[in-house]
């Protein structure tokens, strides 16, 4: 295994996220939260956009569109106070990665059709390696400040 590289040092006076960064957080939010909410109201129309038929009850798609909504308010939240809510931000890379492997798993083994790549693509696995490096700014930033300041 390799060794990870240190990030260079950022400046006592830096700003806490770069402008890229609050954008991408700020665009994320936004995304989840209309995505989660149509999930939620409008479960008709997800099953007619992912090629698969309704199931009798909703309740599962409904509860994965409240969770991706969640996560919208939670890269909201980092976006406003980074240091403060950088722990959100995690569970949110955790959640893209693993929602991404189950569901590339689900296409490997030939239940999703192959066209579902798209859609995890664009909602989960672009993000990854942005997060990861907000992630590894506000942890540094945060090891760099007084447990008050965090």
């Amino acid at each position: 295994m390799s060794e990870v590289t240190p990030l260079p040092a950022v400046p006592s006076r830096a700003p806490t996220l770069l402008p890229w960064m609050k954008g991408l957080l700020r665009f994320a939010a936004g995304f989840n939260i209309c995505a989660g909410l149509h999930m939620l109201i409008l479960y008709h129309e997800t099953y007619k956009v992912i090629g698969m038929p309704k199931p009798e009850i909703q309740f599962p798609i409904q509860l994965v569109g409240l969770l991706v909504a969640l996560f919208g308010v939670a890269y909201y939240l980092v976006a406003r106070h980074p240091l403060r809510n950088r722990q959100m931000l995690a569970l949110g890379w955790w959640s893209k990665f693993l929602g991404s492997c189950l569901g590339l798993g689900y296409i490997l083994l030939g239940k999703l059709p192959p066209r579902f790549f798209l859609v995890f693509f664009l909602a989960d696995i672009i993000y990854l390696w942005p997060f990861y490096l907000i992630i590894r700014r506000l942890d540094q930033l945060a090891a760099s400040r007084p447990e008050s300041d965090r």
